[in-house]
């Protein structure tokens, strides 16, 4: 392959070079492309510094339509799905700034939405999984045809993930029946139930996708140290093995319902980030099986946190450009970021007038290359900063 010499380019020909080769870089070793690792140095990394976000970042859009909170959304391909308590979930295009599908199949308010990338991959489908009610339901909305549906939970189904391995083949839920389900999409069966919590899961999350696999295909679920981490209104965390449905681990330290659980990644496998009624965010090691950081600066239940995909400016320390950064959302009104190795005030805050219930950070496609903060409201407004 011919090399090019970065000397003779632009500012602009440079940044543009980044673009087009950052997916590609995703998995093969930085340095294949001649200069590209000083290039990544110089400019990618300028996309997630969270002082230039606090500076610029503004409201770009308000997406209208949902008549009460939104609960949950997801992002893929330009295309922005919601569910919500009035009983609908939405598709919304980016670029045309507009609502293009709605179904209005469930009968109860949808708690969680999720993009099915495996039945993109396999069978072509553009197709939303969602829950309410005991039932899982797979929506196609390019065609509107509801064509699947997971319904063995007794109680309300609070939340769904879908697994990082296996192209997303693997669904896990949490319920009102004090259960986690772990599901084979393909097939619609479930596979494991996982007992031991004494009230309802209200949110759930897989590990993340290990390195040290081949590939992303998984002949079996278990054997290869695949977990998965729930929160609950019992107050605590807990982390199950996939293949013995056994739990390795229960995390006790939130004094309310557990809202919010999330993995970290990469240098942060170990650690599981949570947020709750009783009003903070707590970072556990996996290892330990400790609270090893809290914030406490909001002043109503913590509906959402996120590790971000920011780092701080000047960071000499952070040598790998690990995101250091959370986010979390409040009925409080607000949207704050932290620095993870700190417990002291918020770095940033984002004010709304409307109590937040879902984040997502979101990469568009089709123009201003960088990272939007996407979120769902009480009133449900789903806004979209940047």
């Amino acid at each position: 392959m011919k090399q090019t010499s970065t000397q003779s380019l632009s500012e602009e020909e440079k940044f543009e070079m980044v673009i087009e080769n950052w997916i590609r870089i995703s998995n093969i070793k930085l340095g294949w492309i001649h200069d590209f690792n000083k290039l990544v140095v110089n400019y990618a990394t300028t996309f997630f510094m969270v002082d230039s976000f606090c500076l610029k970042a503004k409201l770009l859009k308000t997406l209208n339509g949902h008549t009460n909170k939104v609960y949950s959304i997801d992002y893929y391909n330009n295309l922005i799905c919601s569910g919500s308590n009035d009983k609908t979930v939405r598709v919304w295009d980016l670029e045309k700034n507009e609502e293009i599908k709605r179904s209005t199949q469930h009968a109860e308010y949808i708690t969680c939405v999720k993009f099915s990338l495996y039945d993109y991959n396999n069978n072509k489908r553009n197709v939303i999984c969602s829950c309410s009610d005991e039932i899982i339901r797979f929506w196609d909305f390019k065609n509107n045809e509801q064509f699947r549906t997971l319904n063995e939970h007794t109680g309300a189904v609070c939340a769904i993930d879908l697994s990082s391995f296996n192209n997303g083949k693997y669904l896990c839920s949490g319920s009102g029946d004090r259960t986690i389900r772990l599901w084979n999409i393909e097939t619609s069966k479930s596979l494991h139930i996982f007992n031991g919590h004494n009230g309802v899961v209200w949110c759930i999350d897989f590990s993340p996708l290990q390195s040290n696999t081949d590939n992303n295909n998984v002949g079996i679920i278990g054997g290869n140290g695949y977990t998965i981490c729930s929160g609950s209104f019992d107050k605590t965390i807990r982390i199950w093995d996939i293949e013995t449905t056994k739990k390795l681990i229960t995390f006790k330290g939130h004094q309310c319902w557990v809202r919010s659980v999330k993995y970290g990644i990469n240098e942060l496998r170990n650690t599981i980030l949570s947020g709750s009624n009783d009003n903070t965010i707590r970072l556990w090691d996996i290892r330990s099986g400790k609270q090893i950081q809290i914030f406490n600066e909001h002043k109503d239940a913590v509906m959402i946190a996120k590790y971000s995909p920011f780092i701080i400016n000047n960071d000499d320390n952070n040598v790998n450009n690990v995101s250091n950064i959370l986010c979390s959302g409040s009925l409080d009104n607000t949207i704050r970021f932290w620095d993870i190795r700190s417990n002291k005030e918020e770095l940033y805050t984002i004010k709304d007038c409307d109590g937040i219930y879902c984040l997502k950070f979101l990469q568009f496609k089709y123009k201003n290359y960088g990272v939007h903060l996407c979120y769902g409201t009480l009133k449900g407004f789903i806004r979209i900063w940047g």
